[in-house]
């Protein structure tokens, strides 16, 4: 939408935002140059975007106004950043070029706009494109962490201005944003900011349970801020009595964060207990280290309120990959109530609001390597590798984006940081990649391992190696960081090309003997069979001999589509275009041969009840149902955003049976077994495949394989056992 300039009430709101932006800038913005760079990037940019409305109805200048004060305000950034994000979009949608952004505003800027404008198609394209954008996004970042900071600043005003978009644009954007943006916002130390875009993530995807989460925090509130005052007012004594220089406070944990915790322990709201955590910020004396200071006001705190021991997080001699600094103990407070404390300088708490910017700016010899400067070279070292696979691509950088850490030391005490559930052979790739290649074993603490063994926070580790060692396609599964993935995948894929071409020749010889040609829907039954992603996979596997052709007969006689619906109708509750047909419903009725198939994810296993969304394969004509939520169905809608199909609804069902998992707990007795067995079958008339219990000290454990209908009688199930005397929790695991 178009008109021939800005009305005189649109002027009006321009001119208001962008003197917003110049009070933000007052305090990073000294030099009469560095404000008159600003005010011409936006001069131009307001005649660049003359006429252009966003779908809200507002003038587009709006925009970069907008992310240039989030640049500068929430982020730290100067100046230049500040221009850059002002003409961010110059170059991708008005007729300015590159070459006359650098000739207006120099070399610098003119690079930052580039990379901005490159970026724009990371996640907007298919995932082939997807990974060439991506590796220009890094190869960006490696130069010059403000173009990526400038656009995290623009993928969160898109988030806080979504409202107006369509339903399937906000899924799709929504998703792209907690699989991508806010880990690397995370990574890059900006907290803050990665929480609202998982905040608004959520809130785009799943807007009831958002609101759910949001209307009882509010419910919640008094007794919430009543307790955090309690629990705050001996403190606040303690440390002002001890000359402290502080500031106390309690935040609530983000509806995101909750909802994930829920989610992840399968527990309502009303069981998360630890919704919020007490933080003290104190002014560091010039006398003594911070690092003393935060240890004796963790002394004051536990002279007043004991500590869980485990729960000590030392990122004050052990600071996060992304510069966090801090300490944090669980202490038990009033009422028999764990809470969070962490204690924080000013400088690490700017550090932890504003991220690398503080970081940097805190940073006293700017010649020696820190955290950041040592993921920049695991990113440079993983865009040498070999990417053809684009989804393996995002997946191994993502890897080094969003992950909790341990330390763990070498034979000589030199601290290692990995990520948490590291094994002995991602430690071996972190020394080198010649001694992951060989690795056989390690002493853990001298004790001698495998190097699939998951390792430890504080483990000393001794990696044993051999020259006859290699890599298999075995240790990719025991392997969590991106340097092991690539240096591994590497090496197969080496070796892989011969195995390629010999498998290739098996394959064509089998088929031969049964008159087969090899095709599309050969491959179709032959790939889920043997567990392979795609062709060459199977033709690797083949030729190294991980499988054989011995039930290859048997396989292409059966229907490999084995997890095809059977007893369940799903419906498409809207018109859905697909190349054969425009709107359908399986089951219940004559199919039409040429609809798509639904098929239940691997990874989630819905069943009749639960909130689905689907995932179009259009190679194969189907369409995979997952659970709404689940990991599997995130990565997919950030990265096929337009296959993804939100308007499928379960129609009705009539399954007889379908297997389900529990997990229960509780005070071990005489009869909990009978008890359970006859609630399930005889009470409730549901089938037990397998049950298995275990006791110790007086507390029992167990797994409970069931055969249910769907959701209805799965958690009447669960409210039944959960009434069994002794039975503490119960949950469903699959």
């Amino acid at each position: 939408m178009e008109t021939a300039g800005y009305t005189e009430e649109q002027e009006l709101i321009i001119t208001d935002r962008y003197n917003d932006l110049i009070a933000a800038c007052q305090k990073n913005v000294k030099s009469e140059d560095e404000w008159e760079l600003i005010r011409k990037a936006f001069f131009l940019a307001k005649e660049a975007h003359k006429g252009v409305l966003r779908r809200s109805g507002e003038p587009y200048i709006l925009h970069p106004i907008a992310v240039a004060k989030i640049v500068v305000e929430e982020i730290g950034l100067g100046a230049k950043s500040v221009a850059a994000a002002l003409l961010h979009d110059v170059v991708e949608d008005t007729a300015y070029t590159v070459e006359e952004i650098e000739a207006i505003f120099g070399e610098k800027i003119a690079y930052m706009v580039d990379g901005l404008t490159k970026m724009a198609g990371v996640v907007n394209t298919d995932t082939s494109k997807q990974a060439a954008y991506f590796r220009k996004v890094l190869l960006t970042l490696s130069d010059d962490v403000r173009v990526i900071l400038i656009k995290i600043a623009d993928r969160l005003h898109n988030m806080r201005t979504m409202g107006s978009m369509p339903r399937n644009k906000q899924i799709k954007i929504s998703s792209e944003t907690l699989y991508l943006f806010a880990p690397l916002a995370y990574r890059l130390g900006l907290y803050s900011i990665k929480t609202e875009l998982e905040n608004l993530s959520l809130k785009y995807r799943y807007p009831e349970q958002y609101n759910e989460i949001a209307q009882k925090l509010n419910e919640t509130e008094a007794a919430r801020t009543a307790f955090i005052d309690r629990f705050i007012a001996p403190i606040r004594k303690q440390l002002t009595d001890s000359g402290i220089d502080f500031t106390i406070s309690g935040r609530v944990k983000s509806i995101f964060s909750i909802w994930s915790k829920m989610q992840r322990k399968n527990i309502p709201f009303e069981d998360v207990y630890d919704l919020f955590a007490i933080r003290i910020v104190f002014k560091p004396t010039e006398l003594i280290p911070e690092k003393s200071q935060c240890w004796h006001i963790y002394s004051l705190i536990t002279d007043i309120f004991p500590p869980k021991p485990d729960r000590i997080r030392d990122w004050v001699n052990f600071p996060k990959a992304n510069g966090y600094e801090a300490l944090h103990v669980t202490v038990m407070g009033p009422d028999g109530i764990w809470a969070e404390v962490q204690i924080r300088s000013d400088r690490m708490d700017e550090i932890a609001e504003r991220g690398f910017a503080a970081h940097w700016k805190y940073k006293q010899d700017h010649s020696s390597d820190d955290e950041f400067d040592n993921w920049l070279r695991e990113v440079r070292n993983a865009l040498q590798g070999p990417t053809d696979d684009a989804i393996e691509f995002l997946d191994n950088v993502r890897l080094t984006l969003y992950t909790s850490e341990i330390v763990v030391f070498t034979p000589k005490g030199e601290p290692r940081k990995m990520p948490q559930g590291a094994t002995v052979l991602d430690f071996a790739y972190n020394i080198h990649t010649n001694v992951g290649n060989k690795a056989i074993g390690a002493k853990v603490n001298h004790k001698i391992e495998s190097i699939y063994q998951t390792l430890k926070n504080g483990d000393q580790v001794e990696i044993i190696t051999s020259n006859n060692a290699k890599p298999s396609l075995e240790w990719l599964d025991h392997v969590t960081t991106a340097k092991a993935k690539q240096s591994i995948t590497t090496f197969l894929k080496r070796s892989r090309e011969n195995n390629v071409e010999h498998g290739m020749e098996l394959f064509e010889r089998k088929m031969s003997e049964f008159g087969i040609t090899p095709r599309a829907r050969v491959f179709r039954k032959i790939l889920p069979a043997y567990e392979c992603r795609n062709k060459d996979e199977f033709y690797s596997k083949l030729g190294s001999g991980i499988i054989n052709l011995d039930d290859v007969g048997e396989i292409l006689r059966q229907n490999s589509m084995s997890k095809v619906l059977k007893f369940w109708d799903i419906q498409l509750t809207k018109p859905f275009k697909t190349t054969n047909v425009d709107a359908m419903v399986v089951g219940g009725g004559e199919a039409d041969a040429n609809a798509p198939k639904f098929i239940i994810a691997d990874d989630c296993n819905p069943i009749p009840g639960d909130e689905i969304v689907g995932y179009r394969n259009p190679e194969a004509n189907s369409i995979i149902v997952h659970k709404a939520g689940c990991e599997g169905i995130t990565r997919l809608a950030a990265q096929h955003g337009e296959n993804i199909v939100t308007n499928i609804k379960w129609s009705s069902y009539k399954a007889e049976s379908y297997l389900a998992e529990l997990e229960v707990r509780g005070i071990d007795r005489i009869g909990i077994l009978v008890d359970l067995s006859q609630v399930i079958t005889v009470e409730l008339g549901i089938n037990i495949r397998n049950l298995s219990i275990q006791s110790h000290d007086g507390i029992f454990e167990g797994k409970i394989s069931v055969y249910v209908t769907d959701t209805a009688s799965l958690n009447a199930l669960l409210d039944s056992v959960g009434h069994i005397k002794g039975i503490e929790k119960v949950n469903r695991t699959l």
